[in-house]
């Protein structure tokens, strides 16, 4: 199994699958796939205008999911603006048990865990869904294409990296777009801005405002279940680089904002909206314009603990590791098994935790032999746990 997670690996490693853009990945691995497991229907579900996902049946039995897009491209237009460094990452590579390579963490690690588990179990069906990271305006996901497509059965096993437990909560996330809005001028000319220099020039008010709503947002966490509460700001934009002249009228700051409690997106916008009206009011922002904008994303969901795949997948955690899933709460990492459990699809999470690369943090490091580990679990489950 650890061989045929390297080649699993080494392919992944090859073949870009930037979100949306997975098609060519997804025909890739099929074609790799089938001239290895020929005994097995490998097929491409093919959604959006290039977005592509794997999919296999071995007959009933439970859905093993994974994602097979990555958050960032290797080489991508966009990556130096998240990750400050535009150089090509390096290969994968294997020192001892530690693996190291682009994207292994947020996909490709858990990728090539339940591809070979799969193949090897002989049972349940296989999602590599394209589409499956986060992203705003992405249209349909690899998953949403798949339920409607296939029916979906009684339960799922989600292949992600994340903490070193087994997940049967997950909290929900969404979007929060703060726009703040004055009047357009020159720079040679500070006083054509409203305000004075610019709205730009005071994001510093904005900022703080959201700081300190931050704050108070995660303590009111009441920490439900296994998730907790997280929240951050994710971008700020305004005005024309190639026109640093003009003082824009328009700031943007957006925010990623993770809720493991049921929390109402339109409410949280207007609650934020009033707070920073009221901040602005006292500031040379007093005569700007302040909008919230609410882009729900996914609602909280949680497995009951006495599901069969939560009792299962415990009893495969004892033998593999020789102790209990350890306790854990205020996890803020969601996937698409959220998605999954609001179709009534009872489901887990499980997979090795990943850490930046000591050279080069753009790389993720996971231990092989954990990753091998929880291939073995995916296995079990898949063979054991009925349709």
């Amino acid at each position: 199994m650890r061989q045929r997670l390297l080649d699993v690996l080494h392919l992944l490693d090859a073949t870009p699958a930037p979100r949306g853009n997975e098609r060519t990945a997804a025909h890739r691995l099929r074609a790799w796939c089938a001239h290895r497991w020929p005994h097995v229907e490998w097929r491409v579900l093919e959604h959006g205008p290039a977005g592509g996902s794997l999919v296999a049946t071995h007959g009933a039995g439970p859905l093993l999911y994974s994602h097979l897009d990555t958050s960032l491209d290797d080489g991508g237009a966009h990556n130096g603006l998240v990750t400050g460094d535009a150089a090509p990452v390096g290969p994968l590579g294997l020192d001892g048990d530690v693996v190291a390579g682009f994207g292994l963490g947020v996909a490709r690690g858990p990728v090539a865990a339940a591809l070979v588990a799969f193949a090897e179990a002989g049972a349940g069906r296989l999602l590599l869904a394209g589409s499956g990271t986060h992203r705003r305006s992405g249209g349909i996901t690899g998953l949403e294409a798949y339920a409607d497509a296939y029916p979906l059965p009684r339960s799922a096993i989600v292949a992600k990296c994340g903490p070193p437990t087994l997940l049967w909560h997950e909290p929900g996330a969404l979007y929060l777009t703060v726009r703040v809005t004055g009047r357009s001028g020159a720079a040679m000319v500070a006083e054509s801005a409203t305000p004075p220099g610019g709205v730009v020039a005071s994001a510093g008010v904005v900022l703080d405002e959201l700081a300190r709503w931050r704050t108070d947002y995660l303590a009111a966490d009441p920490r439900a279940g296994q998730t907790g509460r997280a929240c951050g700001v994710g971008a700020i934009s305004g005005g024309w680089p190639d026109k640093p002249d003009l003082l824009p009228a328009q700031l943007r700051i957006d925010l990623y904002v993770v809720a493991g409690d049921r929390v109402d997106p339109a409410l949280l916008a207007a609650e934020l909206a009033d707070r920073l009206r009221a901040r602005c009011a006292r500031s040379v922002l007093r005569d700007c314009a302040v909008v919230v904008e609410a882009e729900p994303v996914a609602a909280a969901a949680a497995t009951p603990a006495d599901a069969p795949v939560v009792t299962a997948a415990r009893a495969a955690w004892l033998d593999e590791f020789g102790a209990q899933p350890p306790p854990i709460t205020g996890w803020t990492g969601s996937t698409d098994g959220v998605v999954l459990r609001a179709r009534g699809v009872d489901t887990v999470r499980l997979g090795p935790q990943a850490k930046p690369a000591a050279d080069d943090p753009r790389r993720d490091a996971l231990s092989l032999g954990r990753l091998t580990a929880c291939a073995r679990i995916y296995r079990r489950l898949l063979t054991e746990l009925p349709a």
